[in-house]
Order: structure tokens, then sequence, then C-alpha cells
């Protein structure tokens, strides 16, 4: 028993010793059997003979983690062991590489790391650029392919203007360069909204051709599909342009008109129209918003008959006349071959080769006779042949449209909008002046214009700063040296007889004034609107000069009729618990000046209408005194100019004051001999006193232009 004992406790050794091994260093029992120590005794011998062994091969020790652990053990993770190097013994540690699965081949410049530095050191994977997805759908992307192509390199062709071609390049970049006005090659609901707007270009006075529209249907590669992309965004941008700012600039027509410049913005006009619900409406509305202006193309369509066709003569005939059905007669519509020329010339789109004198014929037959103040009858006699085919409606076409360019010029908002939207707007060639407050007239009045030449009033927009009560008139440097200089060679004492003070300044320029009173050029008040012309609004004492048609009498500035009722108007607009009233005005009147500031300046809008509609909505027609008109059609007919923006203005006119040599005899103001006084453009706007109204305050002014 003890023997058999013996030996199981000697084999249960010999097993646990095997299991030992694998769980340590695989490697061992190939030592052992090269071993000299001799074995426990012989039946350890026998069973370590038995177990089969590998061929010896030159190949490193294994390590623990070449052995995969028994969960369920009580033996230290694995893991942990490798994290904590640390804890192994020296020899274990110089002997334990990283594991297979993550051990790559050293670099040759590497071969001089130590093995415990390349065996923690962790692996950094390269970082992976993310991939850009196109937002561009498939069946666009060769269009914006070429696109991309075509903004890079073709550019120019499209957009001559630099601020535009960079706009454009923003917009289709921003867009991954897919196309706007086409998906899929088919037009989008914006791009036929704008293209319906730029076909339309005539109702507003602007000319179609001017931004002509790409043949979509025809395009069938991606060439031609992005080449009419940008064709149309050029077309777009002029027409935005043009229809805010004008086909033309102001000072292609004359020097004496200056408005604030509103140019547009293409980035802000590719943003509004890509992004608006309705992009037909948001090309619309670079269109001025002024009543006027949208009355005037109201009138437009009148007189073109809904058109812009070509000039379509009609022939005389016999009478025509449409009479509705009735119980007894049936519906009369009389045929004649005119009715399809008088519906093209009319624009009656309904059955264009139609012989009928029908109820839609009529009807446009009475509104034209409306138009051009004929009875309405609706029936085509020979006055309204001679009416439709007269010139004189061609004429009056051609007034129409260059008062709408000149509506481009003015600003979006004519008023001041802490004060209501009030505004001053003086129309020179109808001779009139109208306080506007809340889109209605509060007041006005008649005015007297400067002359025709030299002596024209200018056209502008400034804000009226202040009234002067009992100003001084500072005469102009021009009308001393062109009429009181000649005066003065034939009688010597003119000046005095006329009540006008004589000085000369220390730089030898000539300066004449004439103190406040009764008889004084300028009247008892004076509306200051600081500009670069030098005109103003003022009374006069020559009141005679209202009760004529035509008005055009003074040296430039505007006379006011009734001076005393525009400044009380404007004073309570501005001030409106001031209570001024007319009565308060002229118990100011004496030989002080007195400035009346305003807490808020009105703009003054000098305004040159010679065709606008009445409170009756009958279309105005007047005398172009100042030739504007005449210029302004020959610069838009003139097919020549492609852009008549790019015209070089006019030169501008020489303000400085002369220096001229006094006749013999005329002596000079004792009390003011050499005296430099203010400068020439502090005399005129040297701005309202620091007195509170009504003490007296002394200003001299100095200005260009006079009553």
């Amino acid at each position: 028993m003890r023997d058999c004992s013996t030996n199981r406790a000697g084999f249960d050794r010999v097993l646990m010793a095997v299991a030992a091994t694998f769980l340590t260093v695989s490697a061992t029992s190939a030592l052992a059997a090269q071993s000299t120590t001799p074995r426990a005794n012989a039946a350890e011998l026998a069973i370590d003979a038995a177990v089969p062994r590998p061929e010896p091969a030159n190949v490193p020790p294994p390590t623990i983690g070449d052995f995969k652990m028994d969960t369920t053990a009580t033996v230290p993770d694995a893991a942990k062991a490798i994290e904590k190097p640390a804890d192994l013994s020296p020899a274990a540690k110089a002997a334990d590489p990283k594991p297979a699965e993550t051990v790559t081949a050293p670099a040759a410049n590497d071969a001089a790391t130590p093995p415990a530095a390349t065996a923690t050191a962790p692996v950094v994977e390269p970082a992976k650029e993310p991939v850009k997805v196109s937002t561009v759908a498939p069946a666009d992307q060769p269009v914006a392919e070429r696109l991309r192509d075509m903004l890079g390199a073709k550019s120019l062709r499209y957009f001559d203007r630099k601020n535009e071609r960079a706009a454009v390049e923003k917009f289709y970049t921003a867009r991954d360069y897919a196309p706007q006005w086409t998906q899929a090659g088919k037009l989008t609901d914006s791009g036929k909204g704008v293209i319906a707007r730029l076909k339309d270009a005539a109702s507003e006075g602007l000319n179609a051709a001017d931004y002509p529209v790409p043949d979509f249907a025809a395009a069938a590669s991606p060439d031609q599909l992005a080449e009419a992309e940008l064709k149309l965004t050029a077309s777009i941008l002029d027409y935005a342009r043009q229809a805010q700012s004008g086909r033309m600039h102001w000072s292609q027509v004359s020097a004496d008109i200056q408005y604030p410049e509103h140019p547009t913005d293409p980035a802000e006009v590719l943003a509004n129209i890509s992004t608006a619900k309705d992009a037909s409406a948001a090309l619309d509305g670079y269109n001025p918003p002024h009543k006027l202006y949208k009355e005037l193309k109201a009138k437009l369509a009148e007189l073109r008959g809904q058109g812009d066709g070509p000039v379509i003569q009609i022939a005389e005939g016999p009478a025509l006349a449409y009479k509705a059905a009735t119980k007894k007669q049936g519906e009369v519509a009389p045929e004649d071959s005119r009715v399809p020329q008088l519906r093209a010339k009319l624009n009656i789109a309904d059955h264009p080769d139609s012989t009928h004198y029908d109820a839609k014929v009529a009807a446009a037959v009475r509104k034209f006779q409306e138009g051009v103040d004929l009875k309405p009858t609706g029936v085509l006699d020979d006055r309204t042949v001679k009416a439709i085919n007269s010139p004189k409606r061609d004429r009056q076409i051609d007034t129409v449209l260059v008062n709408m360019e000149r509506w481009r010029w003015l600003p979006r908002q004519l008023g001041a909008a802490s004060l209501g939207n009030a505004y001053v707007i003086l129309n020179i060639p109808d001779f009139t002046l109208k306080v506007m407050q809340n889109s209605a007239q509060v007041w006005h009045t008649r005015v007297v214009t400067g002359k025709p030449g030299n002596h024209a009033t200018p056209l502008l927009t400034e804000t009226m700063k202040f009234i002067t009560v009992n100003p001084t008139w500072n005469v102009p440097p021009s009308i001393i040296y062109n009429e009181y200089l000649p005066a003065l060679q034939q009688d010597p004492t003119v000046l005095q007889r006329m009540g006008l003070k004589l000085e000369r300044n220390r730089d030898g320029t000539i300066h004449i004034s004439q103190p406040p009173g009764e008889a004084n050029a300028l009247g008892r008040i004076r509306f200051n609107f600081p500009n670069k012309f030098l005109v103003y609004q003022h009374d006069t004492p020559d009141k005679n000069l209202f009760a004529r048609d035509e008005r055009a009498f003074s040296h430039g500035c505007m006379r006011v009729q009734n001076p005393d009722q525009y400044a009380s108007t404007l004073l309570n607009i501005t001030m409106p618990n001031a209570s001024y009233t007319p009565e308060k005005i002229r118990g100011m009147y004496g030989r002080s000046e007195i400035d009346l500031k305003f807490p808020t300046p009105i703009p003054v809008n000098i305004t040159y209408q010679t065709a606008f509609v009445d409170d009756a909505g009958k279309l105005q027609i007047r005398r172009d005194i100042y030739g504007r008109d005449a210029t302004m059609i020959g610069l838009l007919k003139n097919t020549r100019n492609k852009d008549l923006e790019t015209l070089v203005s006019h030169a501008q006119p020489n303000y400085s004051r002369p220096k001229d040599t006094l006749p013999a005899g005329v002596n000079f103001a004792s009390d003011n001999t050499y005296s430099s006084g203010p400068s020439f453009f502090e005399r005129l706007f040297g701005g309202p006193s620091t007195a509170t109204p009504p003490a007296p305050v002394g200003r001299r002014s100095q200005q260009r232009f006079t009553r």
C-alpha cells in the first residue's frame, strides 16, 4: 500500500510539474532533456521519456503572452502584468518583447533603440482626411464641373465688372458650382421667373435688348447649359443695377445734377433673388418704389397700348363699333381687315389674327381714348385712328421714359423717417413746391426757378437744416463779375442807390452785400440746405412774377410765393409743440438776422418732372425748359453706346471768386475796408447762430446764386 501510494504521489508530482511547465515557459521541457540534473526516481524518468518533443529549433523563448489563460483561474491578469513591467524580474524584462500581433519591424535607423522603449511605445495611426461629400445632384455634376472651369478661366468673358465677377465666383463656390437656374437641365421656377421679368423690361421703361435671355431649351450639353447659366446671371445683375440706379449716370446729362449714389451690391442681388420665394418679384423690387414712378409706368402702358411692339400705322376706314348682345338683337362685332393691326397696336393677346371688332378690342380702344382726352366711346372713328397714329404720342412716350429714368436717380426714401417720412419736393418745369408727410401733401406753393442756360436751377437732394429770418444778401461772385462790375463802369453810384455795400477783401476779391430789410433781394426769409451749388430757397420782393405760367427768372435759387406759410409748415413738422404760425413768423421781421434751427433736418428734393400724373389721374406734360429731356433721349437712342454708364461726365463749373479792378470813382465801405471777413462758404452756410430766437444774430453769408 505504501509503495502504491508512493508511486501515486510521484505520478501526481510529475503531472503538476508538466502543467507548471506549460503555464510558465514551454522551453523548460527541452532544456530538461539536456540537463545533467538527475531525476527524482525511475517513474519520473519513464514518464518524461514518454512525452513527445519537437525537433530542436533556433527560436526565441516563448513568453506568457503566448498562452491563453483560463479566466476562471485565480492567477494574475496578464494584461495587468504587461501594464506593470516593474513587477517582472529583470531577466523577464529583457526577454519579454511586445506581443506578436502588435510588433512591427523596426526601421533601419531604429536599431539603437532600447528594447524596453520599443516594447512600450504606443502605435499612432496616420490621420485620415475627411471625405468631402458633394452637395450637387448627380444630374447636375457635369454642369457644375463646367461652371467651375468657366469661372476659373473665362469669367471675364461674362462679367466685365470686377465686383460682379468676384460676387459671382463666391456665389457659385458656395453652391459647390451647382447651377442656380436649372436642375437636371430643366429651368427651375426661379429661372422661369427672372426670365419673364427680363423679357418684360420695357414695361419699366428699360430696354429688354440690354438683358439678353439665353435659349435653355436649345442647350443640350453641359457646356451649353453652363454658358446659358452664366449669361442669365449676367443679365440679372445688369437689370438690377440699371433698374435701381438708371441706364445712364446723372453726370452724363449735366454738370448741375447731384443725387446720392445708391448702387447695387451684386452679392446681395444674387443672395436676394436665389433665396426669394418669388424670384421675379425680387428682381422687380430694384425698380423705384415711388408712387409717382408707378403712375408714370401705368401711363407708359396706356400710351403704348399695353405693348412695346413695332410702330404700326392703322389705316383709315369706316367707324367700327361693338354692341353687346340684347334680347332683340344679338352681339354685333363687325369685321375689318385693320383689326389684327389694332390688336397688335393695343397688345391684345387673344386671337391676334381675328378680324372681329369684339368686346376686348372695343374695351382697349375705350381705355386708349381716356388716356388722350377723347370721349371714351369704344368706337374706332377717324379721330381715334389719328390719335393712335400721332407722332405726338411717340414723343410723349419718350418724355415718360426719361422721367422714369430720372426717378431712378432719386433716393429710395425721399423723407425723414423720424418725421413721418416728411420731405420737400420741388418740380422745376412745373414751378411748384410741395411739402409731403405720411404719403400725403401737407402744403404747396408756386415758385420761381432759374433761367435756362448758366442760371439753371440744379437737381439735387440735400437736407434743410435751418431757416434765416431777415437774411443778408451777399451777392455771388458770378453776379458781381457778370453784372455789377459792368454796371459800375456805366454808373459808379449804382450800388449806393440800390442799397448795396461794397468791400474789398484782403485776398483782393470784391464783396458786395445787401443788409436785411423789406427791399432785400432775398426777401424776409431764406431756407438753407447746404449744397455744393450754393443755392437755396427764399422770399422775394418781386411778387408779380408768381402770376405767370412759366416762372424761370432767377439766377438759380428758388423763390417761394408764401414764405411765411412755408416756414411755419416746416417748423411745425420738426417742432410740433412750438405752435408756429405765419403771424408768429412775420412778427420776427426786422433788420437783424434770426436763425431757426431744425432739431431734425428735412430732406429737400429738387426734381425735373416734365411728365407726371396729376391728382385727377391725367398725364401732364411740361416744357423741357433746360433741354434735359432732349439730352437724355439722345443718350438712350444712341445705340452705339452699349454701356451708357461708361461715358465721361461733364466737367464741373468753376465757382471761384473773381478778381477784378474796380472802375474809377467807386469807393469801398468805410467800416470794412480790406476786411477778409468770413470765408466764401461760411458766408452762405456758416450754420445757425447759437443765440436763442428771436434774439437777433448778425451773420453774413455768401452764395453762388441769388433770387
